[in-house]
């Protein structure tokens, strides 16, 4: 059951991957997704198809061009993480704006964490230890 669309007039939508947020408003336009204030098109050709996925899934299910510029803006984390929280942002932007469940299931069926946050986060460190992991080694001599 499809719900209906919204209009995107500056409507905000954020993601998180690790420690970087990303928050991004969506106009209408003629699909262009600018990160950072950078157009997509001066990053590096990985990060620019990491923004570009969850647009050409949305335009290979539904056949219609993306009529929406995407203004992303992020913070913390790094730059691989920022990529990541953006391109889940923006695949939650269109979720919403269409309310389509076919859309959804592509995601789903493409990559899980195109709309699903992951859930790691660093290891807490333990009482009387200096890391995580890491254990005070013994002395027998």
């Amino acid at each position: 059951m499809a719900k209906k669309a919204k209009t995107p007039e500056q409507m905000i939508f954020s993601g998180k991957r690790k420690t970087a947020v990303a928050k991004i408003r969506v106009k209408p336009g003629k699909g262009n997704v600018f990160f950072n204030l950078l157009p997509s098109t001066e990053l590096g050709l990985f990060h620019r198809l990491a923004l570009a996925e969850p647009i050409r899934i949305y335009q290979n299910e539904l056949g219609e061009e993306a009529k929406f510029d995407f203004y992303v803006k992020t913070r913390g984390g790094g730059k691989e993480s920022q990529i990541q929280a953006a391109r889940l942002a923006i695949a939650r932007a269109l979720l919403v704006i269409t309310g389509s469940d076919t859309l959804k299931k592509a995601y789903t069926k493409y990559d899980r964490n195109i709309i699903v946050q992951d859930s790691r986060r660093k290891e807490a460190c333990k009482p009387g230890d200096s890391k995580a992991r890491a254990k005070r080694q013994k002395s027998f001599r």
